[in-house]
This record gives structure tokens, C-alpha cells and sequence, in this order.
């Protein structure tokens, strides 16, 4: 899912510069004694966690832009186009939110995304590969998926679990740092703050976290995936949300793309197993066909 990816790509690299320039700055929670002051602690990990998911949030939809090569369509050039634009605006006025920007972005696989700071502010797109190769009925079931995610809020509330998750990998890594930098400390160190060893521990710890992290936002973005499903049923019909899926079914088969690329572009997110299961953006496609045949949300 392109909306994943970006912001998880973006918090990332934002947590890291962020806690860099705390760390140069002096601001890590640490006292003169290299202990740890656990209340400014806690309250510099939720500074450094929550910025780097709003920032993520914010530049969502122009990284989109940019990344993909997402031609907006100001003025419907073709017959399609119009449809498209009508489409989408009929299902936002049918979901109660603003109409979002529409965009065609140039790409062989179907894939299709929406996102954007908040529900009325946003983005959706589709690929030239998820036009050419459904049907308008499944176009229209897909766009109705997309349209849910953006009705249900799903940008922000990943963003709310995003700044807790980075809160705690923070202030963990920080707590690993302290302890590994105290083991360092000879008898006789009487240096005050924090050693080196502090910060390559916090470092290391913090990217190790971040991927713990992960599994929790991909857990959340796998239960989201089946709301949006239903909610593209109410917008379309279950029937044309199944034949989408199963859409997406055949070409993942006659595609032979690494599973990554659907799990991290595409409304299609890739089938893993074991461990790589749980950093899956979404459920197996027959999985979401299952719970839509069966009714359930």
C-alpha cells in the first residue's frame, strides 16, 4: 500500500534526524551522572515519536505525488477521465467527505491509493496496469475501497498509533543506551553525561525497535484492509468488491512480482509467510474475499 509505505519510510528517516539533533543538542534525558531522568525521558520520546509521524503525515500526499509521477486530472481530457472523476466524486458525496484530488499515475501493475493529512485534504490515484486490466465495475469497487480508507480516517489513526509506537521505541532505546554505557563504565570513570557507547547502543537499539514497531503498524493496517473492503461493498456492491479482489488475484498470479512491491504499492499487499507474515500491509487476497463472501467486516 503506497500510503504505508511513504509514511512509514518518512517517520523513519524523520525519528532518526530528530533524535540526532536532540542527542547534539543535549536534550536525551540523561543527567550530569549518566543516569536517566525517566519523566524528561518519557516526555522528549513523545516530542521525537509524534513529530516524526505528523511530519510522515503531513508530506504524505506530495511524496505521492512525487514518488509515483502522479498526473492530477484538473480537466477530464477523455471520456474515461470524466468517468473516473464522476465516479469518485459520487462515492465521496456517498460517504460524507470533500472530493480529493484525482490522479493516473503510469505503472504496468494494478495498484491504486489514496491518501492525505485528513479525510477532506486528500488524494486518490489509480495505474494505467489497474485501468487496462479491470473492468469499469471492478475500477469502480477498488476506487470505493480507497474512498473508505479515507472516509474512515485511516491516515490519522495510523498516525495516533505511529506516535505511540516511536514514543516507546525512544524511550526504550534510550533505557538500552543508559544501561549499556553504565556496563562500559570502568571503577574509576568519573566523566559526567553520557559516553559514546550510550550513544551507538540508543542508535542501534532504536532501528532494531522500529522494526518491532513495524509489525504493530502492519497489524493495524492488515485490520483496516477489511473495513475498507466493506466499505467499498456498501459504495459499490459485495459483488463487484469480490470480483475486484479476485481481479487482483489474477494479475499478483500472471504478474510475478516479489511479494514486497504489492505489500508496499499496491491496494494488493504481498502473501508472507512465517515471520515475513507479520510485516504484511495486508490479509492474503483470498482471506479478504472469505470475509466479504461471508459478510463479515
Amino acid at each position: 500500500m503506497m500510503r504505508i509505505f511513504l509514511f512509514l519510510a518518512t517517520n523513519v528517516a524523520v525519528l532518526v534526524v530528530i533524535s540526532l539533533v536532540f542527542n547534539l543538542l543535549g536534550l536525551s534525558g540523561v543527567n550530569a551522572n549518566g543516569g536517566l531522568d525517566l519523566t524528561s525521558l518519557l516526555v522528549m520520546s513523545a516530542v521525537i515519536g509524534f513529530t516524526g509521524s505528523l511530519i510522515s503525515l503531513f508530506l504524505s500526499k506530495s511524496m505521492a505525488k512525487r514518488s509515483m509521477g502522479v498526473q492530477i486530472i484538473e480537466q477530464p481530457g477523455t471520456p474515461f477521465e470524466r468517468w473516473l472523476v464522476d465516479t469518485v466524486a459520487r462515492q465521496c458525496a456517498a460517504a460524507g467527505i470533500r472530493m480529493p484530488e484525482v490522479g493516473i499515475f503510469d505503472s504496468p501493475d494494478p495498484n491504486a491509493f489514496a491518501t492525505g493529512w485528513n479525510r477532506n485534504a486528500a488524494l486518490v490515484a489509480v495505474s494505467t496496469g489497474l485501468l487496462q486490466s479491470m473492468t469499469k465495475d471492478e475500477v469502480e469497487a477498488v476506487v470505493g475501497h480507497e474512498i473508505s480508507h479515507v472516509a474512515n480516517g485511516d491516515m490519522v489513526t495510523l498516525t495516533l498509533i505511529q506516535g505511540v509506537v516511536n514514543t516507546f521505541v525512544v524511550f526504550l532505546s534510550r533505557i538500552i543506551g543508559s544501561l549499556v554505557d553504565q556496563a562500559l563504565r570502568g571503577p574509576n570513570d568519573q566523566r559526567s553525561g553520557p559516553g559514546i557507547g550510550y550513544f551507538v547502543a540508543s542508535m542501534i537499539a532504536q532501528v532494531l525497535l522500529s522494526f518491532l514497531a513495524t509489525m504493530i503498524v502492519m497489524w493495524f493496517s492488515r485490520y483496516r484492509e477489511f473495513h475498507a473492503d466493506a466499505g467499498g461493498a456498501r459504495l459499490t456492491s459485495r459483488r463487484q468488491m469480490v470480483d475486484a479482489l479476485r481481479a487482483l488475484q489474477r494479475g499478483h498470479a500472471t504478474a510475478d512480482l516479489p511479494s514486497r512491491e504489492f505489500a508496499a504499492f499496491g491496494i494488493s499487499g504481498g502473501i508472507g509467510q512465517g515471520l515475513a507474515a507479520l510485516f504484511m500491509s495486508h490479509p492474503p487476497l483470498e482471506v479478504r474475499i472469505a470475509a466479504l463472501e461471508s459478510g463479515r467486516d
